[in-house]
Parts: structure tokens; sequence; C-alpha cells
């Protein structure tokens, strides 16, 4: 039989011999313990092999506890230190915790506090994750016991922020059983959301009493009243954000913002010429073609012109609510990183501007590179890889300097998306004529058709608050389909299986949040 590893222990003290009694009782704990005297040997033994975790005492001759820490730390061995000493200085403990040290333990010190930090530092990791299995459980228990035939929008938004949540904590968990549960659940909740939204959003649309916020709530809710109260708002949507990926980079913004959390409803479809305008706007597909015929570009095969009149459309929305400021409003729209740049060097300079919105569409533009690039697909095979692709983007971009630099100035910050995305497993059959839109989870055309049990069919395209004309029939993707016509079907279901897509009827591409920054520091 394989003997058991046991956990090896380095301990450095120059007063040794008189631990004998703890070193004994952590060998009768079942650790292989080597005591030396001065931080010298310690360097001498890591060099020889390998430990799992190291005791410093603070006070030797010759090398130091922290210096001793130093030289480990730059030969890079890789094992954690606990630091033990005589002082209660909080400097010093300071110093050790800014050294990135697992523990601190202050003299005398009894064997079971030197058993209880090695075992924090030998078992924590396995403890979390014992723990976040068992807390996993008790909330798929709890999500099982749902019947989501009778949620409301308040509880559809409750279970979607849960899963989300898990959707960030499950990342790099070392339990795949757990992943695939989780991700066996999310995909089953959007069939019952799907027939949720088939069922409710067309009174949504029809009437604004007992409905959520909406895409064209955005402005009126979350900006305007901080400009009547004579605030300062910076509104920024990053383009394509899903909730799952927006918890992933909050954190890296509590520090120096306190955050309030809302949460809004995409309009349909869950693209970018649809509820963005309608953000800026202020107004449904339908109204906006009504209201601004010049302005409604659904037609153009050019998707950068759909979008090309949104500071206009905010113009006019802020004058309708009688919101203008004083000043006119700063808008701009951020493509690439050389724009990105730029508006980070500017940003400063904006601070007497009552209002700026910027947009942002790297992460869009990252989400349909993606299905293109073999290389990002290998860095983002999946929806966790993409959330760690993303957060290395977000912690390096113009965007987090420019809202660390916003955290210092007396301002608002409303930052949202205007649509997520889903990753397209499924194709489904579409059919249509040759001037029917290209995109893959919704499509419009004269007579479009697919399978109703992959698509909200809307052949009544007022009821749905988007533009009418002859014939014209809009398809809505469910859950996780992504539309290829019978012409070459295997080849283009091959190309986009696995993709990010937007534009249908998902959790992930309709609930979004709706958030608002105030600077600790102002």
């Amino acid at each position: 039989m394989t003997e058991e590893i046991r956990h090896r222990i380095l301990w450095a003290d120059d007063e040794i011999d008189l631990l004998r009694p703890h070193i004994k009782f952590l060998e009768q704990k079942g650790f292989a313990v080597t005591a030396v005297p001065t931080g010298e040997d310690a360097l001498s033994e890591l060099e020889r092999g390998r430990f799992d975790v190291v005791l410093l005492d603070e006070m030797m001759p010759g090398l130091g506890g922290l210096e001793t820490l130093s030289v480990i730390q730059a030969r890079e061995f890789g094992v954690p230190v606990i630091l033990v000493t005589k002082s209660e200085e909080e400097s010093l403990m300071n110093q050790a915790i800014g050294r990135r040290i697992a523990d601190y333990l202050i003299k005398p010190v009894n064997p079971s506090q030197v058993f209880l930090a090695c075992k924090r530092v030998f078992d924590t990791q396995k403890i979390q994750d014992s723990q976040r299995a068992r807390d996993y459980v008790g909330e798929m228990q709890r999500w099982q016991t749902m019947d989501r035939r009778v949620l409301d929008w308040a509880g559809w938004c409750e279970l979607a922020v849960d899963v989300a949540r898990w959707d960030v904590r499950l990342d790099g968990a070392p339990e795949a059983g757990l992943q695939q549960a989780h991700g066996d659940f999310r995909r089953g909740l959007n069939i019952d959301f799907s027939r949720f939204i088939e069922d409710r959003y067309p009174h949504w649309v029809r009437s604004a009493e007992d409905r959520p916020l909406l895409s064209t709530d955005v402005v009126r809710h979350a900006v305007v009243p901080h400009l009547r109260e004579g605030r300062r708002v910076v509104f920024i949507v990053i383009d394509c954000m899903r909730l799952d990926q927006w918890f992933t980079l909050e954190p890296l913004l509590e520090d120096v913002f306190d955050i309030r959390r809302d949460y809004y409803c995409s309009i349909l479809p869950t693209a970018t010429p649809y509820s963005r305008n309608a953000i800026f706007a202020g107004l449904l597909p339908l109204q906006l073609q009504q209201r601004h015929p010049d302005l409604w570009q659904e037609n153009t095969d050019d998707e950068r012109t759909k979008n090309r009149f949104e500071r206009q459309l905010l113009d006019f929305q802020l004058e309708r609510l009688k919101a203008t400021p004083a000043k006119p409003p700063k808008y701009l729209k951020i493509y690439d990183a050389d724009e990105a740049h730029q508006t980070r060097r500017q940003i400063n300079s904006f601070a007497g501007l009552p209002l700026v919105s910027l947009v942002f569409n790297f992460l869009d533009i990252l989400a349909h590179g993606r299905s293109e690039s073999e290389i990002l697909q290998e860095l983002a095979p999946d929806e966790a890889a993409f959330r760690a692709v993303m957060k290395a983007w977000f912690v390096h971009s113009p965007l987090y300097d420019i809202l660390r630099s916003l955290a210092t100035q007396d301002c608002r910050v409303v930052l949202t998306t205007d649509h997520g995305s889903v990753l397209a497993k499924r194709a489904a059959l579409v059919y249509g004529n040759r001037e029917t839109s290209t995109n893959l989870r919704y499509k419009y055309g004269v007579n479009v058709n697919t399978d109703a049990k992959q698509a909200v069919i809307v052949r009544k395209p007022a009821e749905y608050a988007l533009p009418e004309g002859l014939n014209k029939t809009y398809v809505l993707a469910r859950e996780d389909y992504y539309f290829v016509y019978p012409t070459r079907f295997h080849e283009f279901e091959r190309q986009y299986r696995n993709s990010f897509q937007h534009g249908g009827i998902s959790v992930e591409e309709m609930i979004l949040p709706l958030v608002t920054l105030l600077p600790r520091r102002s």
C-alpha cells in the first residue's frame, strides 16, 4: 500500500530547541517537521526540497523573518509563509501582510495555534470547495422547487441574478459535476423564460403599467433624475455585456465606488440597432420609425449606420423629458483602442459638462470576433473562459482607467449595456427570400418562417412595437438556437455552433444590469 503523503513544514526559529513540544504535537497530527535555527538554514532547506508551509520567526540573528521572506519570494519558491513574532506593532503587521504572507502569529504561541494556522493553509481551499458544493446543492434544491410558470418579472430577475452570481462563483471550481449541473439548469431556464416573454412582452410594449423597466426607460429612470438635481452624469453603455460578465467586473470597482444595482429588460430584438437606439431615443422601434423616419435605418446593410444617430436621439429624448442640460451633452462612441486611449486622455477635460455619454463596443467586437478567430476560440472556448478574457481586457483597458479617474470627481456614473448574448448551440432551419435580414438570432422579411418550437414568430410586428410592412414577419430565436438556411445547412451549422450571438429571447440577452456608481472620494 502506498504511504499517504504528509504535509511538510519548515520551521525557522533561533529558539527552536524550546519549541520541541510544539514540533512533537505537529508530528502527532501527521505533519513532517524540519526545524532550523536561522533564516540562512531555512533557505538552504528550501533549495534542497519541497515544503508545504514555512514558519518564520521574525527576530532571528543574521537574516530576520522579513528578510528571509523577501529572499523566498525573490527566488520564487512558491511556498506559503506564516510569520511568528513577539511584536504587536501595527506597522510590522502591515508590512508582513503587504508581503502577502499566509498568516501572522504573535508569541507566545501554543501548539494548537500553530496547528490551526498550518491547517488553514493546507485545508482552506478544500474546505471552501466543500462549502461551495454544499451551498450550491442547497440553491439548486431551492430553484427546483420553484414553479417557474408563475414567476413574474421580479421573480425572473431575482432568479437570473442568483444564477449569474453562481456562474462567477463556479469559475475555476474543481467540481466538474457542479459546473455541468449548473450549465444544464441554465439551459432549462430559457425554455420557461421564452414562454414568459411570449406571453407578457406584447402587453409591456402597449402599456407602461405593470411592466419592468425596458430599454426605453433607462435614461428617464437612471440618468434624468440626477440631471434634475443638478448632478453631473457620465452615462456609459458597454455593448453586449451580460449580467454574469458585470458580476465579474464589479469587485474591481468596489474599492472606489459605492454601487447601486438595478436591472432592466432589453426590448426585442436584443440587437444593437433596436435595443441601443431604444435606450438613446426612449422610443420603441415602431415609435422611432414613426416619429423620426429620417433617423430609422433598419434596412441599411451597414451595421454602424443603423446606430449613427444616437446623439441626436438622446437630444430629442432629453427635450421631451424637459431635462436638456444648460450645456450641450458630450457623446462619444468608442470602437477601437486608439479612440479609447484618446477618451481616457480627455476625460478630465469633460469635468464641466453636465452629461457625458460613452459607448464602448469592445465586448460586442470580441464576441463576434471569437466566431471568426481560432486563437480567440482557444482563449475563450466557453462562457467561463470568456469571462476571464473579458476581465483581463477590462483590467488593462482605458475604460478601467476612465472609471478610476471618474471615482475622484464629483459626478454620478450610470453604467449599463444594451443587450447580452447567448452561446448558440443548436441550429434552427429558417425559410425566407434574398431580402431577408442576415442576423443569426433574429430575422425579418416577407413571409419568413421557421419552427415555432425554436423561435417566436411575429406575424403582426405592431404587437411587438416593431416596424410593419406588407407581409413582414419577424422571427426571434428561443433558448440557444441560431438560424441557418436549408442551402449549405451543415456548413453554416458548424461555422456558427458555439459562437456568441444575440437578437433572440433568453435570460442572458434580456435581463441586464443598470448600475449607478457613486464615487467614494468625492
